[in-house]
């Protein structure tokens, strides 16, 4: 399937069902938060990893941290960390560098955590940040040569994160380059994190994994941004309960399906993630299940492969992601020129998750209509804007998002 092939036509969205989020498996309604704790939310999560994401390995792993690097910014108004991760023993261990931006005033501070796409030199123009030694996902144009991070990528993605901005309203920021912990190309799953894990089979597992279900890059990066927070939770400058985790595209894709697997992240944030994040499957506008799983087939586990063009076959559908972060607060943004992510597949997605939050008696988002471009519908614990322009972070995001923040976690 080819863009042009790709739907923008409202009018040509065919009619869908979808799954109710408060019927389990079995037909029984779910009518309050404990039967949605105890219930549905574990089918959900499950459905999840077998049909979209694969299953995480539930197997612990020798985790090991070392601050490599500390510094100042910003005129000593912001302190830099870099720690170096290391996860197994030996020569097949995996190596991950955090950069950590925080306050210099507050402590222990509130985090916003994500992962970038080339290296955590391009957060910021700074010649102390560690380059990634591994392979890089980007072009010459983003300093990226023969997949190898340059000094000419450093501070090319300083707009997206707004660390200055975010300091500045008492929160920290803390980063790790994606690839730390699996490469983005399709290369059988024989790098990164993948390699951790040789008894990850059936036959270790008790016979309950189908390869099918075996998971892709995307549970991988969730997996690393829980890792992390392993150690983010272990720093006593951080405060371990206001960890929000926020990811962008792909990386919006993988904040969704982290947070819903680790309730230890306080808030939940998805930047224009389309299919296979916040957008609705079932509408078939913009990207689709067939367009993502021919482009990236890594990214997601074999079976979801069963659904390209059959997406009403689905066990689940996004709003359901979504629901798993419930009672926690969430936060969807689109971009108006972003049609490929479909804008409005995000916020029916945020829409739909609200019977959830209905059983914790919180209220989801509020309106029934997408709001106005560049108007922020945040009262409710499901938060949600769409901006003017187009596939990007930029301040306007982060600005509703630290509102969003000291709304429902407190300000710093």
């Amino acid at each position: 399937m080819s863009r042009a092939d790709i739907n923008y036509d409202e009018a040509a969205v065919a009619n869908y069902e979808l799954p109710d989020p408060l019927r389990c498996l079995d037909g029984r309604l779910v009518e309050n938060a404990e039967e949605w704790r105890q219930l549905r939310r574990p089918e959900v999560l499950q459905l999840f990893a077998e049909h979209v994401y694969g299953v995480t390995p539930p197997i612990p792993i020798a985790t090991t941290s070392n601050v490599v690097e500390e510094g100042t910014i910003l005129g000593g108004r912001a302190r830099r960390r870099q720690v170096r991760l290391r996860f197994g023993k030996g020569r097949g261990a995996l190596e991950a560098e955090l950069l950590l931006y925080l306050p210099r005033v507050r402590s222990p501070a509130p985090v916003f955590i994500g992962l970038n796409f080339h290296g955590n030199q391009t957060v910021r123009a700074d010649p102390e940040i560690r380059m990634p030694q591994g392979w890089v996902r980007g072009s010459r144009d983003d300093g990226i040569f023969d997949h190898r991070a340059t000094e000419a990528s450093r501070g090319i993605k300083t707009a997206r994160w707004q660390v200055e901005r975010v300091v500045n309203a008492g929160y920290g920021v803390a980063t790790v380059h994606n690839g730390d912990f699996d490469p983005d190309f399709d290369d059988g799953y024989v790098n990164g994190v993948h390699p951790l894990f040789p008894d990850y089979s059936p036959a270790a597992l008790g016979g309950a994994i189908d390869p099918k279900h075996r998971w892709g890059t995307i549970g991988a990066w969730a997996w690393g941004l829980s890792r992390c927070l392993d150690y983010l939770r272990t720093d006593n400058d951080i405060d371990a309960e206001r960890v929000c985790v926020m990811g962008h595209s792909r990386l919006g894709k993988t904040a969704l399906w982290a947070g819903a697997q680790d309730e230890r992240f306080a808030l939940v944030i998805s930047n224009n993630s389309g299919c296979g994040g916040a957008a609705l499957s079932r509408r078939n506008y913009g990207e689709t299940v067939r367009s993502i799983n021919d482009i990236f087939p890594h990214w997601f586990c074999d079976r979801f492969r069963e659904y390209n063009g059959r997406e009403g076959k689905l066990p689940v559908d996004q709003h359901l992601l979504v629901s798993l972060s419930a009672p926690r607060p969430v936060y969807l943004a689109s971009a108006e020129q972003d049609r490929w992510a479909d804008p409005k597949g995000e916020f029916l997605a945020a829409r739909h998750a609200g019977p959830v939050y209905h059983l914790f008696t919180l209220q989801g988002l509020k309106e029934d209509e997408t709001p106005p471009i560049g108007a922020a519908t945040a009262s409710g614990h499901i938060g949600y804007h769409q901006r003017p322009g187009g596939h990007d972070v930029t301040a306007f995001d982060w600005e509703q998002w630290i509102d969003f923040a000291n709304l429902h976690l407190g300000a710093p």
